[in-house]
C-alpha cells in the first residue's frame, strides 16, 4: 500500500520547461537529463512494488533532514519485523569497480553511489533513534535498467542488478507481513517529517525576457499551436487539446517558473502569445483560480 506516492519535484518540471523555452548549456542539459533518466527509473521500480503481496507501507520521494543533514530516500518499504531502504539508479552501459572506485568503460571516475545508500542508511537510522523506534534497516542500491553492467563488483554488497530483480521480487513477496498501529504511526511520523522541496537544487540563472513564450504542445513540446473550434492543434504532431487545459497548464508553468509574478489576465495572454482572446483567459482564471482585487489591479491566485 502506497502511504505516499512519487510526484516529479520542482526541479526536473522547471528544467523541463526551461530546455523548451530556452537554450541551456551542455552541462545544465546533462543535468536534466540524469533527472528525468533517474525519475523514470523511479517510476519503474515503483511498478513493481505495485504487485506486491501481504501486507506493506510504501513511501517513496523522502527528503529529511536530521541533524543540520539533508538527505532523501527514493522508496521506503515498512514490514513486520523493520524496514527496507531503497535506492534506485537508472544507470545505462558499462561501468567497473577497481581499488573501491567507480568508472565508466571509457575509465572516467563517477560518485560512487553506494555512499549515498550508507550516508541515507546511517542518517535514517539516527532519525529512528531520535524517536526512540527499534527497528531494523535493510538498505539495497538497485540498478532498474536491463543495459546496465558492473564488471569487477564485490559479492558482498548491497546490489541488486537488473537479471536479479525478479528474484529479489519474489523473496520480498514470500516474507509474510502482518501490520499494526505502531507501523501506521511510524510512517504518519515519517511523511510529517517529509520535507517538500530540496534547497540544493541546480537551475540555471534565467529572466522572462530570454524566455520564449506560447502554447507547449502536451504531446510533441513543440510550439506550432493552431485554434480549432473550443480546441488546439499542434500543427507538428496533430495533437489536439481542449483549450481550457492547454491555458491552465501553461499558467502553471509561469507560476512555477515565477512564483513572484502576479497571475492576471495580460499576464497570461502575453505567456500564451494571445494564442485565445484576452475574455477566453479570463474565463478561464475566474472558473479556476480566486481573483483578488479590483479593475485593472486585480490578479488570481489559487482558490
Amino acid at each position: 500500500m502506497f502511504i505516499k506516492s512519487r510526484c516529479e519535484s520542482a526541479e526536473l518540471k522547471q528544467l523541463r520547461y526551461l530546455h523548451i523555452r530556452t537554450n541551456l548549456s551542455e552541462k545544465e542539459k546533462r543535468h536534466f537529463s540524469n533527472l528525468e533518466k533517474g525519475y523514470e527509473g523511479e517510476l519503474k521500480f515503483d511498478m513493481l512494488l505495485d504487485n506486491l503481496s501481504g501486507e506493506w507501507l510504501i513511501l517513496s520521494d523522502l527528503l529529511f533532514e536530521v541533524g543540520n543533514t539533508i538527505f532523501q530516500i527514493d522508496s521506503l518499504l515498512i514490514s513486520q519485523k523493520g524496514i527496507f531502504l531503497i535506492d534506485v539508479k537508472n544507470f545505462e552501459g558499462d561501468f567497473y569497480i577497481e581499488a573501491d572506485r567507480w568508472y565508466t568503460a571509457s575509465r572516467n571516475e563517477i560518485k560512487d553511489p553506494l555512499l549515498q545508500l550508507r550516508r541515507s542508511e546511517s542518517l535514517l537510522r539516527r532519525l529512528l533513534q531520535d524517536h526512540k523506534l527499534n527497528l531494523s534497516i535493510e538498505a539495497y542500491l538497485i540498478f532498474i535498467n536491463p543495459e546496465f553492467t558492473l564488471y569487477q563488483a564485490p559479492r558482498d554488497l548491497p546490489i541488486i542488478f537488473p537479471t536479479q530483480l525478479n528474484r529479489f521480487m519474489k523473496n520480498l513477496n514470500k516474507r509474510s507481513s502482518k501490520l499494526n498501529e505502531k507501523h501506521s504511526k511510524f510512517a504518519d511520523l515519517l511523511v510529517a517529517k517529509h520535507m517538500n522541496e530540496s534547497s540544493f537544487t541546480q537551475l540555471p540563472n534565467y529572466d522572462y525576457e530570454q524566455l520564449r513564450k506560447g502554447v507547449i504542445c502536451e504531446g510533441c513540446q513543440s510550439f506550432l499551436i493552431s485554434v480549432e473550434k473550443y480546441k488546439l492543434a499542434c500543427n507538428s504532431c496533430g495533437y489536439k487539446e481542449e483549450i481550457k487545459s492547454a491555458i491552465l497548464r501553461s499558467i502553471e508553468e509561469l507560476t512555477l517558473l515565477f512564483p513572484d509574478r502576479k497571475i492576471t489576465t495580460n499576464a497570461v495572454h502575453e505567456w500564451c502569445e494571445a494564442i485565445v482572446s484576452k475574455k477566453t483567459i479570463e474565463r478561464i482564471l475566474t472558473k479556476n483560480y480566486k481573483r483578488l482585487g479590483y479593475g485593472w489591479s486585480s490578479y488570481y491566485v489559487n482558490s
